[in-house]
């Protein structure tokens, strides 16, 4: 199989975290979820351990209570950090969180990548990334599929300051771990650029640091 790699590389780097730009108003079939989700879940995973879950919500009322547990976690730290911004970049960042946060409710479909097993209390730093690192891989692989059908989301966690409350309005078993809430809607316009970042070489080191 011989890639389009000038294809591949512009999703790969015009992928952007979608705040402003996704449309609120137009529906997302639920086919177009599996169908994303059955490329995600293809991803690696440690140990071959399959532990990725997902809870897929698009219920309005259960997406409006979402997001006012996601509002009493962010709103104090995201116009903090907003008005602390030193750059025009970051300080944009910012207001797209605050704006997607005032509309979390009207996003069609809100994803929440979850794990089966919690980590104990004082886990080793091994665990922990073994057990991240098994449903990191799947949630990038399902926003880049998400993003080549004309979709958007963005990799949010701030409804984690409320995880319990969370998962008993979801029915979330105790064993299972929220990582994420992925807001999910079709984006208006596909005309998405590379972000400004620093030189590769000015923070990779070759051999030791």
């Amino acid at each position: 199989m011989k890639f389009d790699i000038a294809m591949t590389d512009e999703l790969l780097a015009t992928t952007r975290a979608v705040r402003k730009r996704l449309d609120l108003q137009r529906p997302v079939p639920r086919e177009l979820i599996n169908e994303c989700l059955e490329l995600a879940v293809q991803a690696p995973t440690g140990s071959n351990a399959q532990v990725w879950r997902w809870l897929v919500v698009d219920d309005a009322d259960k997406r409006r209570a979402l997001a006012h547990l996601y509002g009493k976690g962010a709103r104090e730290y995201l116009a903090s950090a907003a008005d602390q911004a030193t750059t025009d970049q970051t300080k944009r960042v910012f207001e797209s969180a605050l704006y997607l946060m005032d509309h979390l409710q009207e996003v069609p479909v809100h994803v929440i990548p979850c794990v089966q097993g919690r980590p104990p209390e004082g886990a080793p730093m091994v665990m922990l990334g073994s057990l991240y690192g098994s449903i990191f891989p799947a949630v990038w692989s399902f926003q880049l599929a998400l993003r080549a059908r004309g979709l958007g989301s963005a990799l949010t966690t701030l409804h984690l300051l409320h995880e319990q409350e969370a998962a008993q309005l979801l029915g979330i078993p105790d064993d299972v771990l929220q990582v994420a809430l992925l807001p999910v809607a079709y984006t208006l316009g596909t005309d998405f650029k590379r972000a400004s970042r620093p030189p590769v070489a000015n923070i990779t080191h070759w051999n030791q640091w």
